[in-house]
């Protein structure tokens, strides 16, 4: 346990003064600057650890694409650039299996998923954070405590039960299991508890009920805290490969399954399989360019309740 001592408030004199003097002005205004405008140097220093971690952060990537531009024969070079540049790999994986197709099924797999984790999470965090109902805190701490089960725990049970649906081997096999996510409603519930409970109360004296007040209220003024949830919600879905690849028996129908492909007993194409991940990467890195600050924003938000 650490204790924290805290130095005796000064007195001050009958007219109010500092009894510092004006000695201490000077020290007290360099205190309530900016943190960044403290120390250049400093600033410089964290500005190279941000770089190198991204750096570092990237390389992966990087190198993900640098090895699906090497020729065939070249997949495993440890050179940094790959040079010269050859777009068989690309080619190879065009011609062997149906990527297109593939991108599309993941798409609108994605898209569905995020889309019911969205109405469920608003639906759970409105009853969790609006209503007052014996039970509240111990079902929320048991829901939102299944977020840290691991998934190697479930897999078993959530297989079983898609089978007992007649859902193997089909896209709705991978949907049902995923359509409440813990992490979605506990997001939601910190953005509802904050919510002025004022347009609440004037929207039931206005005769709203609650079904009508949240669709009315509540939903139209979150609308950033719910799009950044969907943009995630969409890019967990689209980066899932380990539950895809054990629900879906056909290895043409998701672009997880169909990467999954090129490794074999025989040997592992490298080469094509770099490049069936770097193209399934494009499309979802398109999109956190482009709305990567509504995901920022909801993480602020979150951070400052």
């Amino acid at each position: 346990m650490a204790f924290v001592t805290l130095a005796p408030a000064s007195p001050r004199s009958a007219s109010g003064d500092d009894p510092a003097g004006p000695a201490a002005t000077p020290r007290a205004a360099a205190d309530d600057r900016p943190v960044a405008s403290r120390s250049r140097v400093g600033t410089v220093i964290g500005h190279i650890v941000l770089i190198a971690i991204a750096l570092f952060s990237i390389f992966p990537v990087y190198w993900l694409f640098a090895t699906a531009l090497r020729a065939p024969e070249n997949a495993l070079d440890q050179t940094l650039l790959p040079w010269p540049l050859s777009f068989e790999n690309i080619a190879y994986v065009w011609q062997t299996i149906p990527i297109g197709g593939m991108l599309w099924n993941t798409f609108w797999m994605s898209l569905v998923l995020a889309s019911l984790q969205l109405f469920f999470a608003v639906l759970a965090a409105y009853a969790f954070a609006m209503w007052e109902f014996r039970g509240r805190k111990i079902l929320m701490f048991l829901f939102i405590g299944s977020w840290l089960v691991p998934f190697q725990v479930t897999m078993i049970p959530n297989y079983l039960l898609v089978g007992q649906l007649g859902l193997l081997g089909t896209v709705g096999g991978v949907i049902v299991p995923q359509i409440a996510g813990a992490f979605a409603v506990l997001l939601m519930v910190q953005h509802m508890s904050a919510f002025p409970r004022e347009l609440i109360e004037a929207a039931h004296l206005d005769g709203r009920g609650s079904w009508a007040t949240l669709w009315t209220v509540v939903v139209p003024n979150m609308k950033p805290a719910l799009a950044a949830l969907g943009i995630m919600g969409f890019i967990s879905a689209w980066n899932e490969y380990l539950w895809p690849s054990l629900v879906m028996r056909q290895g043409d129908a998701l672009i997880q399954v169909g990467v999954r492909g090129f490794l074999s007993a025989e040997g592992n194409n490298w080469g094509a399989t770099m490049a069936a991940a770097g193209l399934a990467c494009i499309p979802v890195l398109l999109i956190y360019v482009f709305l990567q600050r509504y995901v920022v924003d909801a993480f602020v938000r979150s951070g400052l309740k």
